[in-house]
């Protein structure tokens, strides 16, 4: 049997970039990751690479920035006053910081760089602009 839209099923995968570093691996946290296929639990490219697959089967797909976390955005980078931020947020570059959207949606941003007066963060994903190699294994369909 293989997969098609509308089922939930369980993979294992490792993910690296192009200069072949690993960013994620699901056999590390020792349980597959299981998704239903047409909900857009992953990334388009991910779960486009599923469809037709049968229990057992691998494959190392690529998948360009554009079908995974998008294109990096200079429009994603914005300077806040360090009183915006509060002051008792002990600042870090790398440190992500999180909001409530108009809609209630969380959003995630990483400071860049700050200074005692002033904050930039940085509110695309990690892997925006990345182009990604996934390992992918279909462990079953549920």
């Amino acid at each position: 049997m293989a997969a098609e839209q509308g089922q939930t099923v369980r993979v294992h995968y490792t993910g690296t970039l192009e200069d072949q570093s690993e960013f994620d691996n699901s056999r590390t946290r020792g349980e597959p990751l299981e998704f239903t296929i047409g909900v857009r639990q992953v990334i388009p490219g991910f779960e486009d690479a599923v469809v037709g697959m049968s229990p057992g089967d691998t494959k190392v797909i690529n998948i360009p920035a554009a079908e995974a976390y998008g294109e990096h955005s200079a429009e994603m980078i914005a300077e806040f006053s360090r009183a915006e931020i509060g002051d008792d947020i002990q600042l870090e570059v790398g440190l992500v910081l999180s909001a409530q959207g108009p809609d209630g949606q969380a959003l995630h941003f990483s400071v860049v760089s700050f200074t005692d007066e002033m904050v930039t963060l940085d509110g695309n994903h990690p892997l925006a602009g990345k182009d990604l190699t996934f390992d992918i294994e279909l462990v079953e369909i549920v």
